[in-house]
């Protein structure tokens, strides 16, 4: 059987899903942290924290975006 080869475009591509995806799952834990913490305490207002975990969620969601620019494609 001949050695298989990685295919580099492949692999990068994947890593850049790979680091996109993390990025996106922080900024679901962020987001529903925002969310979640509010409403076990009972007390579901817009306070410092709140707004501080929301805005990290959304940056980190846009930055997931915006990594996925570097895939590539074959010539």
């Amino acid at each position: 059987m001949p050695p298989r080869r990685r295919d580099p475009l492949a692999t990068h591509n994947e890593r850049v899903r790979l680091r996109s995806n993390f990025l996106n799952a922080l900024s679901i834990g962020f987001l529903g942290f925002a969310f979640l913490r509010p409403l076990v305490d009972g007390t579901l207002i817009l306070n410092v924290l709140t707004l501080a975990f929301l805005v990290t969620g959304v940056v980190l969601h846009g930055v997931a975006h915006y990594i996925l620019r570097y895939l590539e494609t074959e010539d």
